[in-house]
């Protein structure tokens, strides 16, 4: 007699498997005289076949028979008992099934999803970093972490994000102390560096600790105040230059050194006793300043050190600076990204920049930097960058206006670090995020039957499990040994790390967060209409309270940073509507187009003005304190009309708006270079050959129509231009 297994291959039928898998049932259930009734049930099914004359039978047939036995015996609990083993075999030989199918598809990139639009799933890397992740994420769903958590995220409840790092104990994001590894040098696994002393090497710098940073985690990483960080360099630099003008323009002297230089202002009157020297002296410090910083933009753009030829996710933060030689830098950073990169002068992709808009400072004509804001707006619409964020935020308040560290910045993708409960208050540098989870809230409407106070109660419910499946990534991310990222706590790069008391030291001043994915569809589940509504923005914001509270709650119970998350869900808006679909179907106004509306966004085809946008979101993004952003779609034609993206910016910022994009289309021909927004054919050559950049979270990527996966494309389609008034 033979018995037919699941992939179709005889075996000689063995009655020892039976009463193996019997005792193993029985024992669970604590039975005694086990042996005995296992033996008694696995003969009798043995007879039964016999006497059938049966040849082959099918493997499932036969572990039917078994559980029938055992009901049939007065064995219930047994027989719950075997159905449960039945059933995790069957689980674990599907996962493994699967997993094989899943690796086979991402080695041959036969599934090109565009998880990461800045990640090509078709190079040789990165074919071999998604069939890792496919394993890494199998791994850590049924190793690494409870039930619980593995339940809420294949349900589609509670999102965890980048699940094929969870494992090995990666952190997210950081904001890296620039201003100490850039005075002290810094070591790596090689050798060590020294401190620089010219802006041309430490911006070169900037750039390789980004990379090498960025190599520690799964995240972005950020300069909180690269503007401020420069300034002894760029004195450095104007010092050498100065000593040169000495030897070869006018005669003279001067009574301090160049390690002195470093606190001597380009504008002290030592220098100026030497006009030609001083002129000099300027013109190639701020040459040298302008190469520095296209050199950086140039490294940070080919710098492909992760798989998948990825760059480092990175952004810089700058404009506040009013010395002399942090506006130069200033100058140069914006100069350079409205040059563009290569023969084409190409938007660059990276670093994302980020204007740091303060009162008094930058806003108005009679500010000393509103220069700088100026040609800062120019580069926006020409490059889409830099963003804007808002260092008056109401959240940030308490920052110490003689101190940088504390201004507000932010990742390029909208991560932000709000006020740290363990000691280093509102200061943002040597901290970062260190996981998210996102609440996938459609599903939480479905579940409760379209009743808002049910959702609410499940709301509740599931912020408490997010909650917990935070805590529970924490304490594994603690666990980690401090060489797990030799170079991040050999440099103290996360603020806080105390060897005798391990790698948790540093970890507790970082953020873990609870994003949230579709109010806009929850809202239209549960009263038929969303948050471009009286009636929609009333519940939005009890929502949105309730994340609030509970953050603030846990906050102070646990003595973590735990915050609200307005989250950038540039796969998950995809994979959570096709789950949402596969249980529930397709929706209106919910779930009929290919993505859900990220975070508490109002939809990106609602048609309004640019300042009607900002005054519905203005109202959501303070229950946030861990990052969000807010953004107006423009016609091209708004690169002609400074004066108009100026207003939209300072009415943002007067709503308390903390973060500010502006998309503006920008369509480059690879064959001549001209930009502007056009659709298959460039208009000055006739090309085919074109780039259409588009922002996707906070940043910038590529040609969206290769780079987006499917939702994220009819999403940036379906985008209307806020253009009714402006």
């Amino acid at each position: 007699m033979k018995v037919r297994k699941r992939d179709g291959k005889l075996q000689q039928f063995n009655c020892e498997k039976i009463y193996d898998a019997i005792c193993a049932a029985l024992n669970s259930a604590n039975v005694t005289d086990k042996n005995h009734i296992a033996w008694e049930i696995a003969s009798d099914i043995k007879q039964e076949l016999i006497l059938n004359k049966t040849k082959i039978i099918e493997i499932e047939t036969l572990q039917d028979l078994v559980e029938a036995k055992l009901m049939t015996s007065g064995l219930t609990d047994v027989a719950r008992r075997y159905i449960r083993y039945r059933y995790d075999r069957e689980r674990i030989r599907h996962s493994k099934s699967k997993l094989m199918i899943d690796i086979s598809e991402k080695l041959n990139a036969t599934n090109v999803e565009n998880q990461n639009a800045n990640l090509d799933e078709k190079s040789f890397s990165g074919r071999m970093n998604e069939a890792n992740r496919v394993v890494m994420k199998d791994y850590a769903l049924y190793n690494c972490m409870s039930e619980m958590a593995r339940n809420n995220h294949l349900n589609n409840e509670i999102y965890i994000h980048d699940l094929d790092s969870y494992a090995v104990g990666m952190h997210n994001c950081l904001s890296i102390p620039f201003d100490r590894l850039l005075k002290t040098g810094f070591t790596t696994r090689q050798c060590d560096v020294r401190p620089p002393k010219s802006v041309n090497t430490a911006m070169q710098l900037v750039a390789v600790i980004m990379q090498l940073q960025s190599l520690q985690q799964f995240g972005g990483v950020s300069a909180t105040h690269l503007d401020w960080t420069m300034v002894p360099f760029v004195r450095y630099s104007f010092y050498k230059h100065f000593v040169n003008g000495l030897k070869y323009i006018e005669e003279g002297t001067l009574d301090f050194n160049k390690e002195e230089a470093r606190d001597v202002s380009i504008n002290d009157e030592r220098y100026k006793k030497y006009p030609k020297v001083y002129r000099y002296a300027y013109d190639m410090t701020e040459k040298e300043t302008y190469q520095a910083a296209e050199g950086m933009y140039h490294n940070l753009n080919t710098l492909q050190s992760r798989s998948g030829q990825q760059l480092p996710f990175s952004s810089i933060n700058y404009g506040t600076c009013t010395l002399e030689e942090g506006r130069m830098v200033t100058k140069a950073l914006l100069e350079v990204s409205i040059e563009g990169l290569g023969s084409l002068r190409k938007t660059p992709i990276f670093p994302c920049g980020i204007f740091q808009c303060m009162k008094g400072v930058n806003r108005k004509p009679d500010e000393p930097n509103y220069d700088l804001f100026k040609l800062a707006l120019k580069s926006t619409s020409l490059r889409l960058y830099p963003n804007y964020v808002n260092v008056d935020w109401s959240n940030n308040a308490g920052y110490d206006i003689n101190d940088p560290k504390t201004y507000l910045s932010t990742m390029g993708c909208r991560t932000s670090n709000g006020f740290d409960i363990n000691g280093l208050g509102q200061t943002k540098d040597g901290r970062g995020n260190i996981c998210p989870v996102t609440i996938i809230m459609p599903t939480l409407a479905m579940q409760a039957k379209k009743d808002v106070e049910k959702f609410m109660e499940l709301l509740d419910k599931k912020i408490h499990e997010a909650k917990d499946m935070l805590l529970e990534r924490f304490e594994w991310i603690a666990s980690q040994p401090a060489s797990s990222a030799n170079f991040m706590y050999q440099n103290n790069t996360m603020e806080g790390y105390i060897p005798e008391e391990g790698i948790r030291s540093a970890l507790k001043h970082g953020t873990i967060v609870i994003g949230q994915l579709g109010l806009a569809e929850t809202l239209q589940l549960l009263i038929g209409k969303d948050h471009t509504e009286p009636e929609g923005m009333e519940l939005a914001k009890r929502i949105e309270q309730l994340f609030k509270d509970r953050c603030d709650q846990f906050k102070q119970q646990y003595k973590l940073n735990f915050g609200v998350y307005y989250t950038p869900a540039e796969n998950l808006c995809y994979t959570a509507r096709n789950k949402f679909v596969e249980k529930y179907g397709v929706i209106k106004n919910v779930s009929d187009k290919e993505f859900f509306t990220n975070s508490m966004h109002v939809p990106v085809y609602k048609e309004m003005t640019p300042f009607e946008k900002i005054d519905i979101e203005s109202q959501l993004t303070g229950y946030s304190n861990a990052g969000c952003i807010t953004y107006v779609e423009l016609e091209s034609t708004s690169k002609h009309n400074i004066e108009a993206l100026e207003a939209l910016v300072n009415y943002a910022m007067d709503k308390d708006i903390p973060y500010f994009a502006i998309n503006i289309p920008n369509d480059t021909c690879l064959e001549c270079g001209f930009t502007d927004e056009f659709n298959d054919n460039c208009p000055m050559c006739g090309s085919q050959e074109i780039q259409q950049l588009r922002r996707v979270t906070g940043y910038l990527t590529g040609n969206y129509k290769t780079a987006f996966n499917k939702g994220k494309i009819e999403e940036t389609d379906m985008r209307v231009k806020h253009n009714k008034i402006y």
